[in-house]
This record gives structure tokens, sequence and C-alpha cells, in this order.
């Protein structure tokens, strides 16, 4: 309608890819029923480029996408088996800040535990190392730098170069990076490509000291930023879906160009229904 309305030509094969796009979300008659834990859940607009891709995702798999929008300050070891009934995957988007951190590492560990599909994303892949640092590695002070600052076990801390670095903002990494896929990982399954670039809004790292003793308890470091040796993706191969990425894939997802780690954990959560 648009494209007569202006006058304009069509492209042929982008007009099929946006008919098909279309058909599938007239097909869908399914659902997938999907937790969002977070802290800002009460303003649905602050992930509104994760619901989005979620949603899209969901067609492109013949479903419609239901979110359960669960604060994470709410979630305790009691009453989190309650919050997830009748859920099939649970994502945790990113966000800055300590306030409802520890019942997202109850979600991590319960999703881990019990084979549940996880995503995390940005600050969700921090909460999956926290997890896993304090659940499998026996660190119980495990923590991040940002919260605890003087913690004795920080699994996520600040590059050696941003340490000295007073504004905030010059800490941050911003934008596209690339980052190298391990072969035989769910990821470069997923992305079917060695070298990827994605979007990055972040301050804090996964802390190389850490590495080898994650390796020995079966975590996968999927993806790594060769320039600066910086963790940008683990998973747990052991699961159904259990991955975490430092950047955020929902910026570039699109309705009829589904990003492939939003795709792979929808396809997931659909075969845990």
């Amino acid at each position: 309608y648009i494209m007569r309305k202006m006058k304009l030509k069509s492209k042929g094969e982008e007009d099929g890819k946006w008919r098909k796009m279309i058909e599938n979300y007239r097909k869908a008659t399914e659902t997938v029923n999907i937790g969002l834990v977070g802290k800002y859940t009460e303003l649905h607009d602050a992930y509104l480029s994760v619901e989005q891709a979620l949603i899209d995702a969901g067609y492109a798999n013949n479903h419609k996408v239901n979110i359960r929008w669960i604060n994470s300050e709410e979630l305790n070891k009691d009453n989190i088996k309650e919050s997830f009934e009748e859920l099939n995957g649970i994502i945790v988007p990113g966000g800055f800040g300590g306030r409802g951190m520890e019942g997202m590492v109850e979600t991590s560990k319960y999703c881990r535990e019990n084979n549940m599909p996880y995503f995390g994303i940005c600050l969700g892949m921090q909460i999956a190392a926290i997890d896993i640092a304090r659940n499998i590695l026996g660190l119980a002070d495990a923590n991040t730098a940002e919260v605890v600052a003087d913690c004795k076990n920080p699994v996520i801390s600040l590059m050696k170069e941003q340490r000295d670095i007073e504004d905030i903002g010059g800490t941050l990494r911003l934008g596209n990076y690339e980052c190298h896929l391990k072969d035989k990982s769910l990821a470069k399954e997923l992305y079917g490509e060695e070298f990827i670039q994605e979007r990055h809004r972040h301050r804090y790292e996964f802390n190389n000291d850490y590495r080898e003793q994650f390796e020995q308890n079966n975590v996968v470091f999927s993806g790594i930023n060769d320039q600066y040796n910086l963790v940008e993706m683990l998973e747990i191969p052991q699961n159904k879906f259990f991955l975490g990425c430092q950047f955020h894939p929902e910026f570039k997802s699109r309705p009829n160009r589904i990003h492939p780690l939003f795709n792979g954990f929808i396809k997931a959560s659909i075969e845990n229904k």
C-alpha cells in the first residue's frame, strides 16, 4: 500500500520476504510462554527491543509469544519454582546496578539446574557467570565489581585499561565489535559463521582470571573478541539452551530478518513445551 501510494517500484525479492513475514503472522496459532526477568518490568518500554525481537522470532517459528513480565526484586529461592510455572523459556536482558540482581542469579541457577532454556543478554550473561561461580565453582562470595567494588572474587570487573578512567562514559564499550565463534559451539551453529559483529553498550567484562576454572567445569566460552581477549559469549552445552552474550543482539533483529540467537532461543523454548 505504501509503495503504491508513494509511486515507488518494488524489488521483487524484498517484497517476497515481507509477504512471507506477513504470512507467518497470519498462520501462527500456537503459543510459547517466555518469562522476561528484569528490574524495569513495570515499564515495558525499557525492554522494547527485546520484546519485539522475541515476538518476531515467535512468528518466524509459527508461534505467538506470550511474555510474562517478572520483577527480579520479588524473586527468591522459595518462590521461584511457582513464579516460573507454565513457562517454556527465560530471558534476562541488560541493565545497570545491583537492584534485583540476586533474583536474577536465582533465575540463572533455576534454569541451569532444571534444564530450562536460558538466554542472558549483557547483564544476563554476567548474572550467569556469577551463578556458575557461586554454585558450581564454590566461590560463595563471587560477584560483580560494579556492585561490590572490593569483593574477593570479582568474576565481572573492569578491564585493566579502564580502571584509571574517571569519566564513566569513557569506560563504556560502545558500538560494533568483532566476535570469533568457537568451533562446534551452539553459537557457531546458530550463526553459521566464524566471525560476527555485534553492538555493545556496557562497562564491565568477564574477568579472565577465572576463565580456566569455568572451562574446567564444562562452561564453553563460545565467543571471544580476539583484539582485546574479551569473553563475548558463554554457554553450557549439556543444557537444551543455556547461553549468555555480552552484546545486544536485539539491536540487530528485524521482523523479516530474525537474529540467530533469538531464533535459537525461541526454537529451544518451543521444544521445551
